[in-house]
């Protein structure tokens, strides 16, 4: 059976929108009869194929939320004994997302086609990354599909919440480096050239601060919109060159190198390296496919190559342990438990318990930062703003005492 999207109307003249299963697009017709709805067009789902593809090209064409939600009812379901293909159809109904119910009733026809739920999830490489559809093939060869899933819902589960964390904690200091921004703004453009004009036609010598500060306000006044421009091509320019693998490594390794920064990056890739690597080992996947596909979740390219690096010399039969450590990327304690695990034959364990380790060691980090970040913005913004006060005080005060 194929999916098809379809626009009806009710017994009310109400219109209705949604994506019904069939085995052509007259049978479909005849199912919204059935329901008392009255077919406008219905279109086979390779339209709404079409559309995923397109929009695969982006970055995530489905919210983290919606894949938790479907991955966790179809755990739910799988667990419970339900055959996948009904599973992945009860999920579709109760799903509200349109790009999701079409992905899901697009798996489910592979599925009944005879493929398996693996080679169902390739079709999507975008939404189900080489993570899931891992976990998943490990899932079908042991039988625990359910369990699997339940595992890969909680892993996508923690990182949603462990992304909640970072966005909510950047509101604050970037909230604070606008309203900063926008208030030397104003004070450049529209109030300092007024009072330049004051101080000028009163004709005494301007103080050398003032002078200075009466200088770059006319220069912001004059070509703000230049500025404006290139603050807005900026981003754009760094993303274009950031596409040459030479600019990425050489931006890779200045990341790691700033203060604080590096570390929160590092903390960062280490963390989801460790606890990508433990769901993969615990779900039985092979060490050596586990560190591939853990490589890359890391967004750093140095870290990811060192990762990469690892991978070989585990499969030439190496320490795992001793690769971490002698790359020079990997925090001591996560090379530390490994050692332990490896020895003591309890990789697996010793893996989970590093990566919610380095999980709270991120969460510290992040909030040692921030207790660091939001004193030294008030500072700066009021070593900027005293600044100015002060070139322009300098003037009046010494006009004041010329009257005097």
């Amino acid at each position: 059976m194929a999916a098809f999207s379809y626009q009806a109307l009710d017994a009310k003249g109400n219109l209705s929108r949604g994506i019904i299963e069939g085995e052509s697009e007259r049978q479909v017709r005849q199912l919204l009869r059935a329901r008392q709805l009255k077919p406008i067009s219905v279109t086979s789902s390779q339209a709404g194929a079409a559309w995923l593809s397109w929009r695969s090209r982006g970055p995530r064409p489905l919210p983290l939320v919606q894949l938790v939600l479907l991955t966790r009812q179809l755990a739910t379901l799988v667990k419970a004994g339900v055959p996948l293909d009904e599973a992945l159809a009860a999920t579709a109904r109760q799903s509200s997302n349109a790009a999701a119910k079409t992905v899901l009733l697009q798996l489910r026809s592979k599925v009944v086609a005879g493929q398996s739920f693996t080679a169902s999830l390739a079709a999507f490489p975008q939404i189900f990354s080489g993570l899931y559809q891992a976990l998943v093939r490990a899932g079908e060869q042991a039988g625990l599909l359910g369990e699997v899933l339940e595992k890969v819902a909680d892993y996508l589960e923690v990182r949603q919440q462990l992304q909640n964390k970072l966005q909510m904690a950047m509101i604050y200091p970037c909230a604070l480096i606008s309203v900063a921004i926008l208030v030397i703004g104003i004070l450049m453009v529209k109030v300092l050239p007024d009072l330049n004009d004051l101080f000028l036609r009163n004709g005494s010598q301007l103080p050398l601060l003032t002078r200075m500060l009466m200088a770059l306000s006319r220069g912001v006044a004059t070509w703000w919109p230049l500025l404006l421009l290139l603050i807005v091509l900026l981003p754009v320019l760094l993303r274009q060159l950031l596409q040459h693998a030479q600019w990425q490594v050489r931006w890779d390794k200045f990341s790691l190198d700033l203060p604080l920064v590096g570390r929160l990056l590092q903390a960062a890739d280490t963390a989801r390296f460790a606890s990508t690597l433990s769901l993969l080992t615990t779900s039985g996947v092979a060490l050596v496919d586990a560190l591939a596909i853990a490589s890359g979740v890391m967004s750093n390219v140095v870290l990811r190559s060192t990762a990469t690096l690892a991978a070989h010399a585990v499969e030439e039969g190496g320490s795992l342990a001793r690769a971490l450590e002698h790359s020079g990327h990997f925090p001591p304690l996560l090379t530390q438990m490994v050692a332990s695990g490896e020895s003591s034959g309890t990789l697996d364990t010793m893996l989970a318990r590093a990566a919610t380790m380095q999980e709270r060691e991120l969460e510290q980090t992040i909030t040692g930062l921030l207790k660091v970040l939001e004193p030294l913005l008030l500072v700066l913004m009021a070593v900027v703003i005293g600044t100015i006060v002060l070139a322009v005080l300098l003037p009046i005060m010494q006009m004041n005492t010329l009257v005097g």
